[in-house]
Parts: C-alpha cells; sequence; structure tokens
C-alpha cells in the first residue's frame, strides 16, 4: 500500500461520481449530503420500503446508519440491503449507539445477521457492543474505553467475516489479517455532529470506485483526516461552527497531491 495508490482512488471518486444510497439519520442528513457533495460523490436518502431496492440497483454503495432507527426503517435497511448483496454492491453500516438501549443493539445485531456487510465504522464501544461485548457508551457517544481497540477490531473482523473501522484518536482498519493506524485528523471533528456518519458515508463513495475495501477504507480514513487537519488550520480557532463550514471546503479542495504528502498511517 502506497500514497500513490491512495491518492488514484480519490481522484476516481471525483471522476466517476459514485452515487451512494443512505438510509441514515434525521440528525445529519443535510451534512452527508452536502459532504459528499463536496467530496465529488452523488448523495441520495431513500427510506420508503416501496423503493428502497430500485435505488440501490442504481447506486455504486449502500450506507445503513441507525442513528435515529425505527423498526419500518430497519425494515427497510434490511430489504435494501439484500438487494445489494444480491447485486455485488458493497454495503457500510454505521451502528450508532449500539449498547446505549437494548432495542438499538438488538437491531443492530439483527441487520448484521441478515445482511452480508461489507465494512462497519463506529466508535470502540459501538463495535464491541455489536459483538456482545459490554463496553460502556453514552447516548450515541462512545464511552470510557476498556480494552485494547486494535484486538477489538481484528476480532470484529474476524467474527462478522468483514472490514472494520473504529475511530478515535487513532483510527483502526482492519480486515482482520491486515492492520492500519491512522492518525489523520482533529479533535473538532468531535465537537460537530455528524462527522462520524459523514465518514462513514465517505467509506461508502470509495468502495463504490475500489473494489479492495482495505485500499478504500485507507484512502477515505486518510483523506478525511487531512481535511479536517487542513479546515483546522484555516478556521479552527475560531470554533466549531467556523470549522464545520471549511470542513465541507476542504472536502472539496484536498487534492490528490495533498493526500500524498500528508497521509499518516502505519500497518501494525
Amino acid at each position: 500500500m502506497n500514497h500513490n495508490d491512495l491518492s488514484s482512488i480519490l481522484q476516481r471518486v471525483r471522476d466517476e461520481n459514485p452515487l451512494v444510497h443512505n438510509i441514515t439519520n434525521v440528525v445529519v442528513t443535510n451534512f452527508t449530503a452536502n459532504g459528499l457533495l463536496s467530496l465529488g460523490a452523488s448523495p441520495v436518502m431513500a427510506y420508503a420500503p416501496e423503493e428502497v431496492a430500485d435505488m440501490v440497483r442504481i447506486a455504486r454503495a449502500l450506507v445503513l446508519n441507525i442513528g435515529t432507527l425505527s423498526r419500518e426503517v430497519v425494515g427497510s435497511m434490511i430489504l435494501a440491503g439484500k438487494t445489494a448483496n444480491e447485486l455485488g454492491i458493497p454495503v457500510i453500516f454505521d451502528p450508532v449507539g449500539a449498547g446505549a438501549t437494548l432495542f438499538r443493539t438488538e437491531m443492530a445485531q439483527k441487520i448484521i445477521n441478515e445482511v452480508k456487510v461489507s465494512v462497519i465504522r463506529g466508535n470502540a464501544a459501538e463495535v464491541a457492543n455489536v459483538l456482545g461485548e459490554k463496553w460502556e457508551i453514552k447516548g450515541v457517544d462512545g464511552g470510557t474505553h476498556q480494552g485494547n481497540t486494535i484486538e477489538l477490531a481484528v476480532t470484529a473482523a474476524q467474527q462478522l467475516n468483514t472490514t472494520v473501522v473504529i475511530t478515535g484518536k487513532d483510527d483502526v482498519l482492519t480486515d482482520g489479517k491486515t492492520t492500519y493506524l491512522v492518525s489523520n485528523g482533529h479533535h473538532l471533528l468531535t465537537k460537530v455532529t455528524g462527522t462520524g456518519c459523514l465518514l462513514t458515508s465517505v467509506i461508502g463513495a470509495f468502495a463504490g470506485v475500489e473494489k479492495d475495501l482495505l485500499l478504500a477504507g485507507l484512502s477515505a480514513l486518510t483523506f478525511y483526516g487531512v481535511a479536517a487537519e487542513k479546515a483546522f488550520e484555516k478556521a479552527g480557532k475560531l470554533g466549531p461552527g467556523s470549522f464545520q463550514i471549511e470542513f465541507l471546503n476542504q472536502l472539496s479542495l484536498v487534492s490528490s497531491e495533498d493526500l500524498h504528502q500528508f497521509a499518516s498511517y502505519k500497518q501494525v
């Protein structure tokens, strides 16, 4: 894996403008759509069970996010996910708040059991609770991290037969065999709602143009982190509101050359 590989995937996203079908939460819909547009991807949000299968058929990736969930929405997610599985379209799953309530945890596990998920993206507590391990979680935010997140990610990837991204101060990316630690990013991302959810959708955009999910994930994570770093340099000292706007700018402005220069990751 080298910086040139990561840069070329970013350019392909912008050249190919992949349609990303998001069944996501009401808190982040607008931010997610704007972030994907800024990147160069094409967002669509479709939730009705009558149309999700048809929408998946024209998409390059499907993103499932349970931030504001109901049984009906989960039903749409499973219907869309099974259609994506039949067509070989990658499914990226964000188990927002898994562990916060029994219903949320059960629905996350139901999706995992009924849909072949290509990538899971969450914080350590969310991924642990999907596996049935009781890590503390506060609302939909990760609580105290217990244990080793690298070991957790590898265990999750192996048990669920998927690619796992655990985000935190450093991000862990693994397929259960090869594992990377990504150190790009900035802590102000945690002060803007929806940045984790948008990252999940950005991973979807990258997976929509690159079949090697480890490579797609690494390119997405480093790109996202570099955009956050550059946004902080430009506007971060003004506070989270200015940072959010500049972050959207940087999702559009970060170049393949920037990614080549500033990507910071290592295999562990």
